[in-house]
């Protein structure tokens, strides 16, 4: 059960073993620097490109299993078009043109204006990136990152980081997301066996 080497230690050995998770992934550290040059408001680097990096490391895949897609929130009140967030999602994917994936921007302070329609439910304006973490289906995918100026990693993880080195998927009732809980929680488990996905 080498895996769960991580499970259960103190929330600062966690953060530690995840930084470094991070830094030895040269895709990831691209990415960070990327957005960190590209000065977008409130914008990290979030969910699962960092909890799939590391099953990974801890199960010894190849680096990159699991992963589709790099997702990054920004924040930006100023103009809640979907044209200005067009704008911004065409301008990473010219910075990032040459990964193998793609690199997602979303702009949370419009999550509120397209929310409803899709998942036909009531959704509160956010107040900032991480805000949004809050609000996942599960809270094991609540962890987001990013670079400051100095080159120090900052890393988000409102519910801690033992679900993510337990290798649990532990549901969020906030919203009514059981659906999305147990869609992602099934595609995971299939990549990662070891995974325990809890009901929800």
């Amino acid at each position: 059960m080498t895996h769960l080497r991580l499970a259960g230690k103190p929330e600062a050995d966690q953060r530690a073993a995840l930084e470094q998770i991070i830094r030895a992934e040269p895709l990831l550290m691209r990415v960070l620097a990327g957005l960190r040059d590209l000065g977008l408001p409130d914008c990290w680097l979030v969910a699962g490109a960092i909890y799939n990096a590391a099953w990974n490391r801890l199960t010894g895949k190849p680096s990159l299993t699991g992963v589709k897609d790099i997702d990054v929130f920004y924040f930006d009140g100023s103009d809640l078009s979907w044209e200005a967030e067009d704008r911004v999602i065409r301008r990473v994917e010219a910075i990032f043109a040459d990964l193998p994936l793609p690199v997602e921007p979303r702009n949370q302070a419009r999550v509120h204006l397209w929310f409803p329609e899709k998942f036909g439910q009531p959704f509160a304006p956010l107040a900032s990136s991480p805000e949004m973490l809050g609000r996942y289906a599960s809270k094991t995918h609540a962890v987001a990152a990013r670079l400051d100026a100095d080159g120090r990693m900052a890393i988000l993880a409102p519910f801690g980081l033992d679900h993510i080195f337990s290798f649990r998927i532990v549901p969020n009732h906030v919203l009514e997301n059981r659906r999305a809980h147990e869609e992602k929680g099934a595609r995971a488990k299939s990549v990662w066996p070891e995974l325990i996905v809890e009901p929800w």
